[in-house]
């Protein structure tokens, strides 16, 4: 929505919108002319617009009573879902849109950094903030034909878009307070690469189960490591900086030693996949590594927030169980001789409800567990579910349900050796207190 708001802005137009909560972005915001409120009332709509030239967009994450939302609906104005506006942006060009259930704004980050290398270059709409851009959205220079975007399957938004290449991560069960059943979330993924453009391709990782015949694209796979059309061949840690270094397999042969400034094994595999959509698009050898080389990650994602001789923090927007698994494991696999300890913030009542059990699993891998209470977003209390049903499937000795404001007290009480906070909800309200904290133990 940030991104939108600041595409119009750009172009020109007077922009206003709702956020429920203050945030680093919505100030960012409010300081590029952009009216942002945070009471759902409608004496906070700008009163001098016509009606023939505006829009409003909302994103599904409004709930249904929203009163602002529901004073639109009565007013003669096109009122258009987030998705169908980021369609009727990106289909005028030929988009590259990056689909998945995990893994959609690394992956779209690292091309769209990628093809910023490039003569023809890109623009984008990232759903989170990039460090290299310090924006989620990337105007087009050149009049460039590419325009890059996450395909997200919230609300099937991504059947909006018709791309000239498309990637898929991964198809898990997730949302299923939408699709009810994972069938149906196979379903929208494969209508969705039905629309990629006959002359177009579609990049699908290894062991994702969706049928090609859907598509005209041609079909490439990518894997971290395998015998796909795209994968990482003699990969390498590098002991001393903790990034990975790596040769390029692609069709047209191998781009030797591609170097990594960002961590996480989980992070390569993405590169795999941005790399083979950049190389679809033209990119260069060169401008590959180059892009790959100086990649500097998005917020949330992987996040290193503080580091020091005794002490690192990473800060992860990871709220699924695949998700969790994968950045903990990563994180194991850096600093194997840690001890991990890791606050998880759950996201919805519905997806707390279907996965618990998975949840568990995944936090099992920690040494210690601080499960606070769970960000309700969009949705109503369901009954019995809590951050506590996550906590009674639990094997880990180590855990604990705490109130965000015992957790500094609990930290100042630990050695720290690695801390994680991960969620999508406001946990990263608690990232600044977090620092604050683990710089005064170095004092």
């Amino acid at each position: 929505m940030s991104a939108l708001a600041r595409y119009f802005k750009f172009s020109g137009r007077n922009v206003a919108g709702y956020d429920r909560t203050p945030t680093a972005l919505t100030d960012a915001l409010q300081k590029e002319g952009i009216d942002v409120h945070f009471d759902d009332d409608i004496r906070n709509i700008p009163s001098k617009w016509n009606p023939a030239e505006t829009i409003a967009v909302y994103t599904p994450a409004l709930p249904d009573e929203h009163k602002e939302l529901n004073w639109f609906k009565s007013q003669p104005i096109g009122l258009f879902k987030r998705a169908k506006v980021l369609g009727m942006i990106c289909n005028e060009r030929k988009g590259i849109g990056v689909s998945g259930t995990h893994g959609k704004t690394t992956t779209s980050t690292i091309v769209t950094n990628i093809l910023s290398k490039t003569e023809q270059g890109c623009g984008a709409f990232l759903g989170g903030i990039s460090k290299n851009f310090r924006s989620n959205l990337v105007l087009p220079e050149n009049d460039s034909p590419w325009i890059v975007a996450e395909a997200d399957e919230f609300d099937r938004s991504f059947l909006h878009l018709k791309p000239q290449l498309a990637l898929v991560t991964s198809v898990d069960a997730d949302h299923l307070d939408i699709y009810g059943e994972k069938e149906k979330i196979v379903e929208s993924f494969e209508k969705f690469i039905s629309q990629i453009r006959p002359d177009g391709s579609l990049v699908l990782k290894e062991g994702v189960e969706l049928d090609t015949s859907k598509t005209e694209a041609k079909v490439y796979s990518y894997s971290l490591k395998g015998k796909t059309d795209f994968a990482a061949l003699n990969l390498h840690l590098n002991s001393e900086t903790g990034f990975y270094s790596f040769d390029l397999k692609t069709p047209g042969g191998i781009i030797a030693n591609c170097k990594m400034n960002y961590p996480g094994l989980v992070n390569v595999e993405n590169t795999v996949g941005a790399s083979a959509l950049a190389w679809l698009a033209g990119a260069s050898a060169n401008a590959i590594k180059a892009g790959i080389e100086d990649y500097e990650g998005v917020a949330r994602r992987f996040d290193i927030r503080y580091r020091s001789e005794n002490r690192i923090y990473i800060d992860d927007y990871a709220h699924h169980p695949a998700e969790l698994e994968a950045f903990i494991t990563s994180v194991k696999d850096l600093f194997p001789d840690k001890k991990v300890t890791g606050i998880f913030q759950p996201h919805l009542f519905s997806r707390t409800k279907d996965f618990a059990s998975e949840f568990a699993q995944s936090l099992d891998l920690l040494d210690k567990v601080i499960l606070i209470p769970l960000y309700p977003a969009r949705e109503e209390p369901i009954p019995g579910v809590s951050s506590a049903i996550i906590y009674k499937e639990m094997k880990l000795e180590n855990r604990m349900l705490a109130e965000r404001d015992e957790v500094l007290k609990i930290l100042k009480s630990d050695r720290n050796e690695i801390v994680l906070t991960m969620g999508a909800g406001d946990i990263d309200r608690m990232v600044e207190s977090i620092i604050e904290l683990l710089e005064s133990k170095e004092k």
